[in-house]
Order: structure tokens, then C-alpha cells, then sequence
């Protein structure tokens, strides 16, 4: 089969088309023709190699979520066939024409969704999930800060809060996201190269805060996160694009009785996986078929042209996920 190899560490050039081996599965495991995949942060870093495979999954073919049709299934598979169309999670692999995979951490596309609509949604959907409703408890009535609204957990995100009844705030550095965002639901749109975050929900709040922060800034943001924060609010880190290290006052968070999350998937053992995509299948899988909550796919790009879509990943100009079609 044809996979988008990373040849060594390096920028988006460092990727080839190359012809690798089938994926071996069994009798648990489904083994699917991949019809589409996306591209998450994650793959940047393991382009970059900062950001290890599990074990027993290669680590120079990325790709943590897929759609594809099912081509055959082990013996002990159940609820599962040939030619059923299915999306879910990967540890990685998704950027080739076939991946293998545990039956647990499938489920059946939504009718009205396309593949490229499909691949887009588990790692996103999922992560904004767990982030704030496991993690945070997010509850109707509460309040919501969201950076980087505009990125597929963002998306995610404010969708997901909005369906719990929940008031939405968003930054992002684009006038043209934050539009986006609010036909999603988005309740106040907060552009940081213009307006400082803090002041804006001060105000909005009457000084009052918000109840959950969800970040993927990190160390930048830190300072202000906990300011913005409501007594006993919480806040939950998914990401650290501008940094993971800084010096902390530990006061505010005792005073103010935080509470502080932070989630990846990646690390996470397969039975835990597996709980959360059961939770996927039954809390936003019939969200997602009825059209209350939506993927948002910015561009979609022929997985031999993944250079590309990793540099308009790089290029910060998405709006939802980045896509590659896999024929």
C-alpha cells in the first residue's frame, strides 16, 4: 500500500509516497481501506520528531484519526462487516492507503456525513470532550473561555458547549475565525491583537470570570487564565503551542480554590481509549447525525500533496481541520 513516509526529522519537505507493507490484524481488529485522514498538531511534532509513536506503531507514517470502508474483519469481531463505512481513532498510520485497528475504537459514519467530514471529527471531538466534560464538568448555566476558537478543538468545543446550554467565549488573532466561530454558536468573540481577553470577560462578567478555561496556548496565556478564572474554576490544558515552562505564584490558584487539568490522548493506554470513544458514540455521534453539531473541514488536500497541507497547518490561515483525501 501507498503511505506519506517522513524520510527523516524535518519541515513539511521531508515527506515521500512510498510503498510500505499491509497492516497485519487480528481477531479483534478490523482492517479498513482508507478513504480520508487529518492532521492534528500532533503530526507537525512527529514530523519534527518530537512526538514518539506508541510502541509497536512505526513512527514515520503520522495520522491519529481516519474514515475509510472495512475490507475484512477477525474472527472475533462483532457489529462490524465488509463495505460498512467507519471513522475513529489511531495511534498513528493514518496517512496510507490501509490501517488496521482495534473494533473498540470504531464506529459507523453517520449517513450524512462525508469521509472527508468523518476523518475530521474523532481526535478533535473527542479531545473537547473529555477536556471539558470529563475533566471540567462543564455543566449548563456555567461559562466557557475557548483560545484558539478557531482550531479544530475549538470548533469542537464551542459546539459541544453550546449544546450543555453553556455561554460561550472565544479568542483567536483573526476578525474573519471569530465570524466563523459565531455562526457555531460562539456567544463573544474576543480578537487578542485587539482586545485584551481579561479585561474583555471582566467586563462581560461584571468581574466575575468564567467557570472553565480550555487552552492550548499554555505558559503565555498561564498568568491570565488564572485571573480570568471564577472562584473554584478550572482550567484544562489540551496543547502548548507557545511554551510549557514558566515560574508559578501558587496564590491565586489556593484563594481562588482552581482546579488545573491537564489531557492528551496519545499517551493513554488502549482500554481508556476505548472508554472514551464509547462515550463519543453515545453522547455526539447523535448530535453529530441529526446536524446539531457539525465537523468543520478548512481544506482538503490529495494525500500526495501532504507537504502542502502540513504548511497550511504551519501557516496558522485554518479555520476546523485540514483533510487529505486518500483514493
Amino acid at each position: 500500500m501507498l503511505a506519506a513516509v517522513i524520510t527523516k526529522p524535518g519541515g513539511p519537505e521531508v515527506f515521500e509516497i512510498q510503498e510500505i507493507e499491509d497492516p497485519k490484524f487480528g481477531n479483534e481488529d478490523v482492517l479498513i481501506q482508507v478513504k480520508a485522514s487529518a492532521l492534528n498538531r500532533a503530526d507537525t511534532l512527529q514530523r519534527k520528531g518530537r512526538y514518539p509513536s506508541p510502541v509497536g506503531i512505526r513512527s514515520d507514517v503520522p495520522g491519529l484519526e481516519m474514515a475509510g470502508i472495512i475490507l475484512d474483519v477477525g474472527s472475533l469481531v462483532q457489529g462490524f462487516s465488509p463495505g460498512d463505512r467507519v471513522f475513529g481513532l489511531l495511534g498513528g498510520g493514518g496517512y496510507a492507503e490501509k490501517v488496521a485497528t482495534n473494533q473498540n475504537m470504531l464506529a459507523h459514519i453517520p449517513d450524512n456525513l462525508s469521509f472527508e467530514e468523518a476523518a475530521s471529527i474523532p481526535e478533535v471531538f473527542i479531545t473537547a470532550f473529555d477536556a471539558i466534560v470529563n475533566q471540567c464538568k462543564l455543566e449548563m448555566g456555567e461559562s466557557l473561555l475557548i483560545h484558539a476558537v478557531g482550531s479544530g478543538v475549538g470548533t469542537a468545543a464551542v459546539q459541544i458547549a453550546k449544546s450543555l446550554g453553556v455561554r460561550t467565549y472565544g479568542t483567536s488573532g483573526s476578525d474573519v475565525k471569530l465570524g466563523h466561530a459565531k455562526d457555531l454558536g460562539l456567544d463573544v468573540s474576543i480578537n487578542y491583537n485587539k482586545e485584551d481577553f481579561f479585561e474583555v470577560i471582566s467586563e462581560e462578567t461584571d468581574g466575575k470570570g468564567v467557570d472553565v478555561v480550555l487552552d492550548v496556548v499554555g505558559a503565555p496565556y498561564w498568568n491570565k487564565n488564572i485571573q480570568v478564572l471564577s472562584s473554584m474554576g478550572r482550567l484544562v490544558l489540551v496543547g502548548t503551542m507557545g511554551g510549557s515552562s514558566l515560574e508559578i505564584d501558587f496564590g491565586q490558584l489556593m484563594q481562588k480554590r482552581l482546579k488545573i487539568f491537564g489531557t492528551v490522548l496519545r499517551a493513554r493506554s488502549m482500554p481508556e481509549k476505548m472508554a472514551l470513544n464509547q462515550q463519543f458514540i453515545k453522547n455526539l455521534i447523535p448530535l453529530i447525525s441529526s446536524g446539531k453539531i457539525r465537523p468543520i473541514v478548512d481544506k482538503i488536500f490529495p494525500l500526495e500533496k501532504v507537504s502542502d497541507a502540513h504548511r497550511h497547518m504551519e501557516s496558522n490561515m485554518n479555520f476546523g481541520k485540514i483533510v487529505l483525501s486518500i483514493s
